[in-house]
């Protein structure tokens, strides 16, 4: 466990992809990616030429160049990746059923961290920003650096892959991404342990007069995505108490989809949407769509 053996001896890779383009075409095989990496994406495009399916949790090799998530996504019957976004929840098959059936999507606001949805549910109840990111980081929810969490980036990276299911040729540069530290706090300036005993408190006072300033308008804040014909952004948001977004408690994620048929009232999305089980369980049911493609194979 543990350990990674590569083979890269020329006669070793042939055999091996022999095989795979045999299973691939007829038992079928399936290549799942639960990697973090962009270095998966030549694999991945091998994978497809040769008949084989692919199921991802890895969202990188979908938000690297357009082209390559052309190349990935143009062979729809053999790719799912329904554990980019929410985990286990069904947020693509909702949307790609939804364009599938010619209701055009108009928009998609969602809360997709739920790192980022506990820390700001919990500035509600006047807790102090730094604080719960450091509550957070105790309980696991955040990465070993929350700064990776607190950046944004991994909003993007789910809200581009969204934006590029509605058909948008956009790159990570076009999303306008907020993030809720500033550069002087960044990992190129001071170390994790220096952020979390002192950078973090430099941000309550502004955090705090946010949230204050929502309450007074009878709102929230929330970290969002939002997907629309115009472009992408992802960031602070103030949102209705009462709406889907601000009813929003915990690491659940929550996704708002509007369309011709869902436009005064958006299909909602929710549930838990991070945790190693939620994600195993979303990647074992695309193993499970795929099936039907090996067995409709002779």
């Amino acid at each position: 466990p543990g350990h990674c053996q590569v083979f890269n001896k020329p006669e070793a890779m042939g055999k091996v992809i022999d095989a795979a383009t045999m299973l691939g075409r007829t038992t079928g095989l399936v290549i799942v990616d639960c990697s973090a990496t962009y270095d998966t994406v030549g694999v991945l495009k091998d994978a497809v030429d040769h008949g084989c399916c692919v199921v991802l949790a890895n969202k990188k090799p979908l938000t690297c160049a357009y082209e390559d998530f052309k190349k990935l996504t143009s062979h729809f019957r053999q790719i799912r990746f329904e554990s980019t976004v929410g985990a286990g929840l069904p947020v693509i098959a909702s949307v790609t059923r939804i364009i599938a059936s010619g209701d055009p999507v108009s928009r998609i606001v969602g809360s997709l961290s739920g790192t980022l949805g506990y820390v700001m549910s919990e500035l509600e109840d006047g807790n102090f920003f730094s604080e719960v990111v450091k509550t957070a980081k105790a309980l696991g929810y955040t990465e070993p650096d929350p700064r990776d969490d607190l950046s944004g980036m991994d909003v993007a990276r789910k809200a581009l892959i969204l934006a590029r299911l509605l058909g948008q040729q956009i790159s990570m540069e076009n999303i306008n991404v907020e993030s809720l530290y500033p550069s002087e706090l960044g990992p190129e300036v001071m170390s994790t342990t220096d952020f979390l005993e002192s950078g973090l408190a430099k941000l309550d006072e502004t955090i705090e007069e946010k949230v204050k300033a929502a309450s007074l308008r009878g709102n929230v804040l929330r970290y969002v995505c939002v997907i629309g014909n115009t472009g992408c952004q992802v960031g602070l948001q103030e949102v209705p108490k009462d709406s889907a977004l601000g009813r929003l408690r915990g690491s659940d994620n929550v996704v708002e989809i509007y369309s011709r048929c869902y436009e005064s009232s958006p299909l909602v999305i929710q549930g838990a949407g991070a945790g190693n089980d939620t994600t195993a369980a979303g990647v074992l049911a695309d193993i499970i769509d795929l099936q039907d493609l090996f067995q409709a194979r002779p």
